[in-house]
């Protein structure tokens, strides 16, 4: 009877495992994102286009596997990484936090971003300052009283929800810049539908990623974005809301993590024209060759 018990805890054990594992034991690796997160991720009628996805594309090549992207929320995808189960990576613009890397493995970074505020162009109310070289930018206390639109669970929300919610007193240890200014933060489900609730007077700024900013207000002449900034102890000590993308594995698939930082380097490497692969394939997908 114990043997008989043994056996079949074996192959409870064994069916899990497949199960567990089931994402990366055949010839296909399942990348789930979210694709309205331009130009990394889009759809182009019912085809996902984008940066992310002729990246991953080279590595189902390297690896000699078919490569498929799935839509899902944004907030889904650290977890279902995580997991293991439904997916093998995560390719969405994914900014690289200490909280996500404990939950998996990221590739080497492949782009350095800048978070970036969009409004209308006829609002008179959101403050700017300039740099030493004439270019505008927006530091958070100018948004202080306004009601900010993100994505849901992005580090624009991340760093947002951050500058009004955080106190000394609680989890966070410090005051954000915009707490105790009557300042609301709104999630969306994807930067577009954030950037509408501009038009229709239920957010008045928005704050994503610059290439995403610049493709939403490069198709709607009603909007303007510029860079966001910290203030520092004086406008000459100001500096960017930084941040660096990678794509998530699975922790322990280091075969999927090797192929990616491979072909990450590869396409890293500054031609003569000082430009990199990375850097054409975004010009490719903003439409700017």
């Amino acid at each position: 009877m114990k043997k008989l018990l043994a056996i079949i805890m074996a192959v409870v054990l064994l069916a899990g495992s497949m199960v567990i594992f089931s994402s990366c034991s055949n010839n296909e690796i399942i990348v789930q994102t979210n694709a309205f997160f331009a130009p990394f991720e889009y759809y182009d009628g019912t085809e996902i286009k984008g940066v992310d996805v002729d990246v991953m594309a080279l590595v189902g090549e390297k690896m000699n596997k078919d490569v498929k992207f799935v839509n899902v929320e944004f907030s889904a995808i650290i977890d279902n990484v995580a997991a293991g189960k439904v997916c093998d990576c995560g390719a969405a613009g994914i900014t690289i936090t200490d909280e996500r890397k404990e939950k998996v493995d990221f590739s080497i970074p492949y782009y350095t971003s800048v978070q970036y505020v969009i409004f209308a162009a006829s609002d008179t109310t959101v403050a700017t300052r300039k740099a030493a070289d004439g270019s505008e930018y927006i530091v958070w206390e100018a948004l202080s009283g306004k009601t900010i639109g993100t994505q849901t669970d992005t580090t624009g929300w991340i760093y947002t929800d951050g500058e009004i919610n955080a106190q000394e007193s609680n989890d966070y240890g410090y005051d954000g810049v915009l707490y105790g200014t009557n300042t609301t933060l709104k999630n969306f489900d994807n930067a577009q539908l954030a950037a509408d609730g501009i038009g229709s007077n239920i957010v008045d700024v928005v704050i994503i990623d610059q290439l995403p900013a610049e493709y939403i207000v490069a198709k709607n002449s009603g909007l303007k974005c510029l860079p966001l900034y910290y203030s520092g102890e004086t406008e000459a000590d100001d500096a960017p809301v930084e941040e660096q993308y990678a794509i998530c594995v699975t922790k322990g698939n280091d075969k999927l993590l090797k192929a990616i930082n491979e072909v990450l380097t590869d396409l890293m490497v500054k031609g003569e024209d000082g430009k990199s692969e990375i850097d054409k394939l975004l010009m490719k997908h903003m439409n700017l060759e």
